[in-house]
């Protein structure tokens, strides 16, 4: 069952790019983009990490966290991370559970089933979904505009 705006955010622990574990719960009190990514190392997914390495300061501002979040491997992730110089954690799903309790593993027609479709969640202080985007295709990217419009929202 996918996860709606205006629902509790199911809470979940996963590992970072260094296997330690992170927990939603833990970030309790402020806002959190969740970012789900189909893939490390390809060109869509690059560019939407980057945008969110370069909107640090901007998230920073509406007191909000930014977790990257695929099927790939921690290591993988960590070397990734490093390519891109990315600063916020990247979280590997590499058992498929927290896709699947968020409605966004790929079912469709790609040919690639069980990595992540491409989707944002805003998720405010209380654990409650504010915002909510997967994209038609995993060549697009989420709206930058609309994330953003809604943290601000947030940060008032």
């Amino acid at each position: 069952m996918a996860v709606e705006v205006g629902s509790r955010a199911p809470d979940f622990t996963l590992p970072d790019q260094d296997l330690q574990p992170v927990t939603l719960r833990a970030q309790a009190g402020r806002a959190v983009v969740l970012a789900f990514f189909p893939a490390a190392f390809t060109g869509v997914c690059t560019t939407e990490m980057c945008r969110f390495r370069d909107s640090l300061g901007e998230l920073g501002a509406a007191n909000a966290a930014v977790f990257g979040i695929s099927v790939d491997h921690p290591a993988s992730l960590k070397e990734f991370a490093r390519q891109q110089q990315l600063t916020f954690p990247l979280l590997s799903d590499f058992n498929k559970e927290v896709i699947t309790q968020y409605g966004v593993s790929n079912t469709d027609r790609s040919g690639f089933h069980g990595i992540a479709r491409r989707a944002v969640f805003v998720i405010d202080g209380t654990g409650v979904v504010r915002h909510k985007e997967v994209t038609e295709h995993p060549g697009l990217e989420p709206d930058y505009d609309a994330l953003f419009s809604v943290l601000g929202q947030l940060a008032k």
